[in-house]
């Protein structure tokens, strides 16, 4: 009995190591040798995106050229919806990450063109990052693997040559000759009620001058919206209702720019007028009921009188007609 015998199994060895902090993140550290994108600390940790926009982001940067990256398109990728995904699309256009741009395409056509930028600062030397965006020095984390060898550097490779993100547009060129040349011509075919009416007329001039709240390219000069207030009040004339001949000037408008808005609309306004509605037809005469002065029977006649029967019992000679 002088020998201690022990029964408990000694305590296992734990697996991590010494030097793990006792709180915060430990990262377990993976080397991806396919499907993985390199993304910046300056995105991953900045401070002025919230969380929406910098995944995001993330996702833009991990789909190759020629993605659709609109509204509806991310709205039917992710659960977010679409108020929130134009929200976080505004934050990434304000820090630079993302730039869209009008452009000329082929045909003519004005086109919308998106470029997105791995690391806005590197493609626009003049651009500075804002201090807020700026982390403090992370701790060096602590891996529980060896450390991988390090590899070289990936280059991203950018859309398009470096230059501004944000472009101003180009000046509008003046009105061609051609186009100045025809606008008394239009003005002189305009359609013009047969009856001026200043009520009408009055209902016509607020029309056009609320089309802007329509489509802000649809700005009329006080000049031009009493140039074309009596093409309205022709239409109003004919039994267009206000609402109708606003939705027809604003249907289908262009994609490109509309120059010559008032140009635009009187045209619309001479080539679409409808025609006078026809005379509304008249209901067939119904004679009044009235009472025979025989019998008392009610019978229709345009007069009081006798009815059927008792006419021809009065008038034999009226039984053959």
């Amino acid at each position: 009995m002088a020998l201690q015998q022990l029964n408990a199994r000694p305590c296992a060895e734990s697996d991590v190591p010494a030097d793990v902090p006792p709180s915060g993140v430990t990262h377990i550290r993976y080397r991806h040798t396919e499907r993985f994108t390199v993304v910046g600390n300056h995105l991953a940790q900045h401070r002025e995106l919230s969380l929406m926009a910098r995944g995001l982001a993330l996702y833009i940067q991990s789909l190759p050229d020629g993605s659709k990256i609109g509204i509806k398109a991310l709205a039917a990728r992710f659960p977010e919806g679409e108020i929130a995904i134009a929200a976080a699309l505004r934050e990434l256009e304000k820090c630079g990450y993302l730039v869209r741009r009008r452009e000329r395409g082929a045909g003519g056509r004005w086109v919308t063109r998106t470029f997105a930028y791995d690391n806005p600062v590197a493609a626009d030397p003049d651009r500075t990052e804002a201090p807020a965006a700026q982390a403090a020095p992370p701790t060096p984390p602590v891996s529980l693997i060896p450390p991988a060898p390090p590899t070289p550097p990936v280059l991203a490779v950018s859309p398009i040559p470096p230059t501004p993100p944000v472009s101003p547009a180009p000046p509008a060129p003046p009105a061609p000759a051609a186009l100045e040349a025809s606008l008394p011509a239009l003005e002189a075919s305009l359609p013009a009620p047969e009856q001026p009416d200043l009520g009408r007329h009055r209902a016509a001039a607020d029309l056009l001058a609320g089309l802007r709240r329509q489509d802000a390219r649809l700005l009329l000069s006080a000049r031009d919206v009493a140039r074309l207030a009596p093409a309205v009040s022709a239409w109003l004339e004919r039994g267009v209702e206000p609402v109708a001949v606003q939705r027809t000037l604003t249907a289908m408008l262009p994609q490109e720019p509309i120059r010559y808005p008032a140009a635009f609309l009187g045209h619309r306004l001479t080539t679409l007028l409808p025609p006078p509605l026809p005379a509304a037809p008249t209901a067939p005469r119904v004679d009044p009921l009235v009472n025979c002065d025989h019998c008392d029977r009610a019978y229709r006649a345009p007069e009081p009188g006798l009815c059927g029967p008792c006419a021809r019992e009065a008038n034999p000679g009226l039984e053959g007609d």
